[in-house]
């Protein structure tokens, strides 16, 4: 076989957790085999793209960031408006960083609108780093249409696509709005193929489900189960949906001197620990831990169900009670119960008696450890990092250099 010359790959993503994290690992064996990546991101993660080895490319973002959760507003159109915005104060940036020194080849999240425009631009292939769920045959018409309905037929919406369709006409791009990241020429899939609704009906040859790629992730710092814990819980709702301190008094009345359990429990940013009231001596708190390294020594999880945490429960064999708060969360719930490892309990629904009922049942079921088991073999052969970077070795052009 053929050794893939060195390149120079250009990958495009946000500051945001959920969508940096992923990509992390796929980047640093990208630079392992040779290549040199620059990576577009704001400054708050540069340090974090600098430590793959990739060089950061940093740009200024008008997008509300994890520190801010409540600024997407509440509306479905403030939740999309704000990536166009952003689309167009950014592109002139980022144009002007790789004036003179384009990339053979492109990759992004599914949050950088500049990448594919700027791939068109520049005459090079674009692959999509998707951290998340994909679009099946069908999804336009059975999600997408009747959720967008109502925007569409709003001023505000038409408004909206007309702007969209102008920026992306001015840069040369016959791409509809909805389908310019939504329908790429070829993707990278980083999450398992279990967590995928009608995976039957996605096209695997433009979508291609790796698993896993999370790494040792030495650099977070290990995490060390108590030796007198019998069981142990990690309670964590992400990175931005967390300033719930009700819900965290009900994880103290759950679990709180329950004989045998000891509890990590992450409260975020946004939650001081004295607004928890006393905590029982077999809980820990933090505003955050490595969750990756507790999990791998974890019996139980209680988690928002983002994409990044329900693959690691799955990565980890441990079963979730999924609490979801936002966008996607909600499908990967229903997605994590449908594959019989774990249970959706509403946040309005989340009470001491609940969850604790939640998590004992789950973890005294022997039939949830061997689904588990079986789930962790399948993402194993999915082949994980190393083969989302052949894939996407194989993209690159062949005088890429």
């Amino acid at each position: 076989m053929t050794e893939p010359k060195r390149a120079h790959i250009a990958m495009f993503s946000i500051a945001a957790h959920g969508h940096v994290n992923p990509s992390l690992e796929v980047i640093r064996e990208l630079v392992a085999r040779g290549h040199r990546v620059s990576y577009a991101i704001p400054a708050s993660f540069a340090e974090k793209v600098a430590a793959t080895g990739a060089e950061p490319v940093i740009y200024d973002s008008t997008l509300p960031t994890d520190d801010d959760p409540e600024a997407w507003g509440t509306e479905l159109i403030d939740n999309v408006e704000p990536f166009l915005n952003d689309a167009i104060h950014v592109l002139p940036q980022l144009a002007e960083a790789f004036a003179g020194d384009e990339p053979g080849l492109v990759l992004h999240d599914i949050t950088a609108y500049p990448a594919p425009v700027l791939a068109h631009r520049w005459g090079v292939p674009a692959v999509s780093l998707w951290p998340n769920l994909v679009p099946w045959e069908g999804y336009e018409e059975e999600i997408a249409e009747p959720m967008f309905a109502d925007l569409k037929a709003s001023e505000r919406g038409k408004a909206y696509y007309a702007r969209f369709e102008a920026w992306l006409a001015e840069h040369g791009v016959d791409t509809h709005p909805d389908r310019l990241i939504a329908r790429p020429r070829r993707a990278v899939v980083l999450i398992p193929k279990a967590l995928q609704p009608n995976a039957d009906r996605v096209d695997e040859a433009v979508y291609s489900f790796v698993g896993a790629c999370q790494g040792a992730r030495a650099d977070q710092g290990d995490w060390q189960r108590p030796a007198d814990a019998e069981k142990v819980v990690l309670v964590s709702l992400g990175s931005a949906f967390t300033k719930q301190p009700d819900f965290y008094r009900e994880c103290l009345g759950a679990f709180g001197d329950l004989p045998g359990w000891h509890v990590v429990l992450q409260i975020g940013k946004f939650v001081d620990e004295a607004e928890l009231g006393e905590i029982p001596a077999n809980v820990e708190v933090h505003h955050w831990v490595p969750q990756l390294a507790v999990l791998k020594q974890a019996d139980a999880f209680i988690t928002h169900a983002g994409a990044g945490g329900s693959q690691e429960g799955l990565a980890t064999a441990t079963p979730m009670v999924a609490v979801p708060q936002a966008v996607d969360q909600f499908g990967n719930a229903d997605m994590l119960v449908s594959l019989g490892v774990a249970r959706h309990v509403p946040m309005e629904e989340a009470t001491a008696d609940t969850l604790r009922e939640a998590v004992l049942g789950l973890t005294a079921d022997p039939e949830v450890a061997g689904r588990l088991q079986e789930i962790g073999r399948a993402m194993v052969n999915e082949g994980g990092t190393r083969r989302a970077a052949d894939l996407i070795e194989v993209e690159l052009p062949e005088t890429s250099v």
